[in-house]
């Protein structure tokens, strides 16, 4: 799709080093290539920034601790450089395209796009957190999908220990201090306003896909996964939201598959 093109102004593919995406097991669902809503943000961009890359997984972030000594993902390896956080990720792919990501915005348009960015990154992932961790309508879900492959005993024990840590960051976050009901309430009020916000057609600051449209779709579209089908549900509601999420997720498939 043009949409989804990068810059004419060079060709990324033939002038990168080669890059390689660090993250966890491919979750095998159709669509949703991490479960991460970080990893998945970045492979959105770089679907959008039309550069290929390869993928290394491992079955826990620590495993990646030879590129990135906080042990998290997603990282990106650019060439023998790696580079951590999905932020700083975002930044990395948009200068290897040629401005691919902030395409045809202006200044106002760019501080917008790092803006819309900081929301999804901050707000919408605590929700994310929240419908897999502590919505106990999920949990059975969830605990399969990230336990799944581990001796029953261990299973049981690992992910009881790991929720309640969880959902004490959560607690302390602010996002489920107050319970289930109010953290619900305020997610569909900040569905209801992106639902506002929501571009009836092109992209979230414009023609073009960008930072805006990968960052808020990373955290939304992790919500759309059948690990959280109240919050898909609550989602498929909102039809302008709805329709902008699926022509992102046409616009930023990778580009080998094309």
């Amino acid at each position: 799709m043009n949409t989804a093109s990068p810059s004419p102004a060079a060709d990324p593919a033939r002038t990168t080093p080669p890059l390689t995406l660090c993250e966890l097991t491919d979750p095998g669902t159709p669509g949703w290539e991490s479960h991460s809503p970080f990893c998945l943000k970045v492979h959105r961009a770089l679907g959008v920034a039309a550069l290929r890359y390869t993928r290394r997984h491992a079955e826990r972030p620590d495993q990646h601790r030879g590129v990135n000594a906080t042990g998290q993902v997603p990282v990106l390896l650019v060439g023998d450089e790696a580079v951590a956080d999905s932020t700083a990720i975002l930044h990395r792919i948009n200068a290897l395209s040629g401005d691919a990501l902030l395409r045809g915005l202006d200044a106002k348009g760019r501080a917008a796009a790092w803006c819309w960015e900081e929301l999804a990154d901050t707000s919408l992932n605590g929700f994310v957190v929240a419908s897999r961790w502590a919505d106990s309508r999920n949990w059975e879900a969830v605990r399969q999908a990230y336990f799944g492959s581990a001796p029953a005993p261990v299973r049981a024990v690992l992910g009881a220990v790991l929720r309640r840590r969880v959902i004490a960051g959560l607690v302390a976050r602010d996002v489920w201090r107050r319970g289930p009901e109010a953290c619900w309430s305020r997610f569909e009020r900040l569905v209801d306003a992106l639902e506002a916000q929501a571009p009836t057609q092109g992209f979230w600051l414009g023609e073009h896909p960008g930072v805006a449209d990968v960052s808020l779709f990373g955290q939304l579209h992790a919500l759309r996964s059948p690990l959280s089908p109240w919050q898909r549900e609550t989602l498929a509601a909102r039809p302008r939201l709805w329709a902008w999420l699926d022509r992102v997720a046409l616009a930023s498939r990778p580009a080998e598959d094309r």
